[in-house]
């Protein structure tokens, strides 16, 4: 019997992956452990969408903080104010900004290695930033590593949260199969989910093949015990297929 590769990607996005994973002729199961889901807009919320003229930069940190800013900015803005710069971590979100709102989009280059933050704020237009607005558009909690750099290199930030993430407790099949360690790989993107899932994996999983997203992510899979994470150049459906091909 073939092992099924393990993906936790919630949402549209898990979908896109288990699809292509299956077009290379991976058998896939999906681990349903989080939902997105967009907080309601608060006047909070509102006074940052009608004054997003205001802003110099915009950093957009995931396709569906991306989607919730689109989906505002067509509402409050039938046309977009010029004179912004747009930011994404990642290749996915840039795509969705460029899908929804037609928008130039600022992602790390390829020689960075990797689509984290920290590539990003490499860009040589994200390092003088006095006198510049930011806002970041992220979901609740995460690292606060983007709204510091830009503050401590000059710019007023503000960080908006649009979304919040809602951790589940997996099936009692995929816990059977996190114990037992029986599948052929796990793909995990978040460090939020790497964290909730190691509640569940034994010994046998902690030396199954680990694919992450980041040396960051990786880093944190040794600290919770598993053997040996593949680092992908990213979290795109190619960057992801072509570690587990390394496994």
């Amino acid at each position: 019997m073939t092992l099924p590769v393990l993906i936790t990607r919630p949402g549209p996005r898990g979908e896109i992956l288990a699809d292509a994973l299956r077009r290379e002729g991976v058998t896939v199961d999906t681990l349903e452990v989080m939902q997105l889901e967009a907080l309601p807009e608060d006047a909070t919320m509102r006074q940052v969408w009608l004054d997003i003229d205001q802003y110099h930069k915009i950093v957009v940190v995931s396709p569906f903080a991306a989607g919730c800013l689109s989906e505002a900015l067509d509402r409050y803005w039938p046309q977009l104010p010029a004179g912004i710069d747009y930011y994404s971590v990642g290749q996915s979100t840039a795509a969705t900004l460029h899908d929804q709102l037609g928008v130039r989009v600022h992602v790390a280059p390829t020689s960075a290695g990797e689509d984290t933050s920290e590539a990003l704020l490499g860009l040589a237009s994200l390092q003088a930033l006095t006198h510049r607005r930011a806002l970041i558009v992220a979901g609740e909690g995460g690292r606060s590593l983007l709204a510091d750099t830009l503050a401590a290199r000059g710019a007023q930030v503000t960080r908006l949260a649009v979304y919040r993430r809602r951790l589940l407790v997996p099936s009692s099949t995929m816990q059977a199969r996190l114990a037992a360690g029986d599948y052929r790989a796990l793909i995990v993107t978040s460090g939020e989910l790497l964290e909730h899932l190691a509640k569940w994996c034994q010994p046998a999983a902690l030396n199954q093949p680990l694919i992450v997203s980041s040396r960051r992510l990786a880093t944190l899979a040794e600290r919770l015990g598993f053997c040996a994470p593949t680092v992908a150049s990213g979290a795109t459906p190619p960057a992801l297929i072509a570690a587990l091909a390394r496994t």
